[in-house]
């Protein structure tokens, strides 16, 4: 059976259910990209080919940021968000400036990695026991290993998932058929 967006409670989520509906007016739209309005009055560009790039791979899926919307929002369906989140903290803490590197290592570790983590992402021990060491001097590289392990984890996992995934079917569907 399939749960549908309409259950998951955040921003993302608005955005997920527009790009869903205006997917679904591609196939009445003779243009080959189309303009909607969203609620913070920016404008959404989606190309009728969009959803079919993503199944190229992985990586084309994070890059577009209506793919990683609806992945985000597939992902909250599925109680995991937890892993897209850790890994778009770690992409974030990478630009961070050394001035602020420890506040926001400690912050990501105690968030996604340490014992008592609210959203404690699945790492082995190894990879826990890397992290942490690495926090006692932390750098921009200090989760690397441990964001690759969800990298991969995602792409293995929840990727094929989501490519399986009743909206994104639907979408791919009519971007077929526009």
């Amino acid at each position: 059976m399939c749960r549908g967006l309409e259950s998951l409670p955040f921003t993302c989520l608005e955005r997920a259910k527009e790009l869903k509906a205006l997917f679904g007016s591609l196939i009445q739209k003779s243009d080959h990209s189309i303009t909607g309005q969203s609620k913070k009055d920016d404008k959404l560009r989606l190309n009728v080919d969009e959803p079919l790039k993503w199944m190229e791979s992985f990586e084309k899926l994070l890059s577009s940021q209506n793919g990683l919307c609806l992945f985000r929002a597939f992902l909250v369906s599925e109680f995991s968000e937890e892993n897209i989140a850790f890994y778009l903290a770690c992409e974030d803490y990478r630009a961070t400036k050394s001035s602020k590197l420890s506040t926001k290592a400690k912050k990501i570790y105690d968030q996604f990695i340490g014992s008592d983590a609210p959203q404690e992402v699945n790492l082995d021990h190894a990879t826990k026991a890397i992290t942490k060491e690495n926090m006692e001097h932390p750098s921009q590289s200090c989760f690397n290993l441990a964001q690759a392990k969800i990298y991969t984890l995602m792409e293995k996992d929840c990727y094929p998932r989501f490519l399986k995934s009743c909206t994104y079917l639907e979408l791919s569907r009519k971007a077929k058929t526009g």
